[in-house]
């Protein structure tokens, strides 16, 4: 542990003279923030919410060019002939040019607090958290407003369709500028036209157009492509995988504030198709966006924690899914990188006691302990072992110690503890044991060497083997991923990989036997009978020589001793308290006695 906590400081020593830049940079991004809806620096956060600012406002400027292109058909002459009341179409356009002018306000905003933190200026983080929050309710409100218009929409996209059919209207040449600009430069654009104008199987088109710009890195024009087929295309079967390809194409595109975005996106399909058959797969997706933003074990484990809590979500729900050895795999880095930074605070938390700053071990033995419980596929775990042993001895239990020695001994005999151990189980007293055979075997676990680890602290970054394909599009655009084959089967993808997700059921009602109607008929008990019992409302006689009990009904105060039970003691009556006042007894506070020695009960109904 000292020889990589001094590994640590020459490393850190390092980059403060090489590279002060990055050194700086990762010093902001470690520091604890206060965040209320964002994950992410604030500068992350801006930009998250700029990027999303951005593709509704595109959204809505597709949407809105069929109400403009309608309004330029009409006959200027007939203007004077409007009702005084709004259409549908125009209540229509005018909801979502108000809603565009709201987003262009949030876009203002967003560039004021961005240039405010570019210059450093000071400003209120909570102001990030009020704009996060705006925008998540206006994108709500945008989606519903695309809903409601879209059947409209439909039927004036198609009327301008048939329009522009019949007058023969050519395309304009884009030129050099309107090549830059994904809508074009002036003119009729490819994909003006295809946002804009509504027929059968343009949502088809739509999505084929979309697939082909992100295969050239194209992600904004794609996003647009496919948020119409979402938002105007509602009965399309391309929907589900049209916005599964948004989350893909964030997903693709690899910046931070794109991961961020793409793990929102991929949670928000769960939430809408929690039952189709890619569910795994976008489960272990969201958990691959997290694992692709962890940082050193030295740093902070929130994107550890949370990939951890996602992957096993995907084994409890799945758990006969084919992704279960993959699943497997990332745990187990995941699992790597919050067991070393444990371990490096257990490091922490010995040198104080070493140095006398600390009166007890009691901080570094419990992080121990916690990865031998919890990370049991650690590659550090020897060390661990040995370290933990040593803090009993420091504590003088060597009985807890030699536990640990010994299993040390039996599971890591290969390790470069294991004589260490040998040495100190014989100091204690208790035999070595024999290592298991399979551990005799089992390959040295792979460690990083100094240049790796010299490189991991200064570029900040974590080995793993995330793949960058997305779930629908794969990385080297080879044309046999699922988004192919969901092209050539109209939306539909093979169903036979993924299992169906674990449905929870009450436990099945036991079985409950039917209510008797007719008692069956006691038989009468010697020296038990009872008199004025009924069975099947026939009255049963006592026995001869047998004493008889009255059954009477429940009255307050002490029973009375009419019972002819032999041997019963009779109790005293009761003797009225004179310092107490008289209250005179109503007909409806006296109870209701028969002469007999048997009561009846009342009729309750």
């Amino acid at each position: 542990m000292l020889f990589r906590n001094s590994m640590s400081l020459l490393i850190v020593s390092a980059s403060l003279v090489a590279m002060p830049v990055v050194n700086t940079t990762a010093a902001r991004a470690a520091r604890p923030l206060v965040q209320q809806q964002g994950e992410g620096t604030p500068a992350q956060r801006l930009e998250v919410v700029r990027a999303r600012l951005d593709t509704l406002r595109r959204t809505l400027n597709s949407a809105i060019a069929v109400y403009n292109a309608n309004d330029k058909g009409k006959d200027k002459k007939k203007d004077d002939e409007k009702s005084q009341t709004m259409t549908a179409t125009e209540d229509g356009a005018a909801r979502l040019r108000g809603l565009e002018r709201e987003v262009a306000s949030f876009l203002s905003e967003t560039a004021n607090l961005r240039g405010k933190q570019d210059r450093a200026e000071r400003f209120d983080v909570s102001d990030i958290a009020k704009l996060e929050a705006a925008v998540t309710d206006v994108n709500t409100r945008i989606d519903s407003g695309l809903q409601s218009t879209a059947e409209e929409r439909r039927r004036l996209g198609g009327s301008r369709e048939i329009a522009a059919s019949g007058s023969g209207n050519k395309k304009k040449k884009e030129g050099f500028f309107g090549k830059l600009n994904p809508f074009g430069g002036g003119g009729t654009s490819k994909y003006e036209e295809l946002t804009t104008t509504v027929a059968p199987g343009r949502d088809r088109e739509l999505f084929e157009e979309a697939v082909r710009q992100t295969r050239k890195s194209s992600y904004d024009t794609a996003r647009l492509l496919f948020q119409t087929i979402v938002t105007t295309y509602t009965e399309s079967p391309f929907l589900p995988l049209a916005k599964l390809a948004i989350a893909d194409t964030f997903y693709r595109e690899g910046t931070t504030s794109a991961l961020i975005q793409a793990g929102a996106s991929y949670r928000d399909w769960l939430t809408f198709f929690p039952t189709h058959v890619l569910a795994d797969d976008v489960m272990l997706k969201m958990a691959e966006a997290e694992m692709r933003q962890m940082g050193l074990p030295s740093r902070s484990t929130e994107h550890a924690r949370k990939a951890e809590q996602q992957l096993k979500v995907v084994l409890q729900q799945f758990p006969a899914t084919t992704l279960r050895p993959e699943v497997n795999k990332r745990l187990t880095e995941v699992q790597e990188n919050l067991a070393m930074h444990d371990l490096d605070v257990a490091t922490f938390y010995y040198q104080k006691f070493t140095l006398g700053t600390a009166n007890n071990p009691k901080g570094a033995q419990s992080r121990l302990r916690e990865i031998v419980e919890k990370y049991p596929n650690f590659s550090y775990t020897d060390q661990v072992l040995h370290d933990l042993a040593r803090t009993y001895l420091d504590e003088e239990e060597p009985d807890e110690a030699a536990k640990y020695y010994a299993r040390l001994m039996r599971e890591f005999p290969n390790s470069r503890y294991a004589e260490k151990a040998g040495e100190e189980l014989d100091k204690i007293g208790v035999a070595r044991p024999s290592p298991d055979p399979e551990a005799l075997e089992r390959p040295a676990p792979v460690r990083p060497g100094m240049m790796g680890v010299i490189v991991s602290e200064i570029l900040g970054t974590v080995p793993v083997t995330v793949r960058k394909d997305g779930v629908l599009i794969s990385a080297n655009n080879d044309g046999n991923d699922l988004i192919e084959e969901a092209v050539r089967n109209n939306g539909e993808v093979r169903d036979s990989s993924t299992p169906d997700a674990v449905i929870y059921r009450r436990a099945p009602a036991r079985p409950v036997a039917p209510l008797q109607t007719t008692a069956p008929p006691r038989p009468a008990i010697p020296g038990n009978a009872v008199s004025g019992s009924t069975t099947n409302g026939t009255a049963t006689p006592a026995v001869e020589g047998s004493p008889s009990i009255s059954i009477q009904p429940t009255r307050p105060g002490v029973p009375l001793g009419n019972s002819n039970i032999p041997g019963q003691q009779q109790p005293a009556p009761l003797t009225p308290n004179p310092q107490l006042p008289t209250t005179p007894t109503t007909d409806d506070d006296a109870p209701t006695t028969s002469p007999s020695s048997t009561a009846t009960p009342p009729n309750v109904f």
